[in-house]
């Protein structure tokens, strides 16, 4: 899956099942202070990502994730990761 198909999926999902805003959607935007993600919007993400990328978020491993940059690098990270 490339970048930018990632990022329109992610774009997606904020502005149809998050409802935020679409001048709010910006790589560098904050996750939480310019975005408004809260941690029950993180329940709702988990779900979201699980159901169109495939995979499980650990929040372990989404510890130093801020941005909207960052999210989608994880994304890709996970989705592109060579299988066992």
């Amino acid at each position: 899956m490339t970048r930018n198909e990632i990022e329109e999926k992610v774009r997606d999902f904020l502005i149809e099942d998050l409802e935020v805003e679409e001048d709010k959607i910006a790589g560098g935007a904050h996750l939480k202070n310019d975005i408004g993600i809260d941690s029950l919007d993180f329940v709702d993400i988990v779900v979201i990502v699980e159901k169109n990328f495939g995979f499980k978020i650990k929040p372990e491993e989404m510890a130093g994730v801020e941005t909207l940059d960052q999210f989608c690098d994880y994304i890709e990270k996970k989705v592109n990761a060579p299988q066992a």
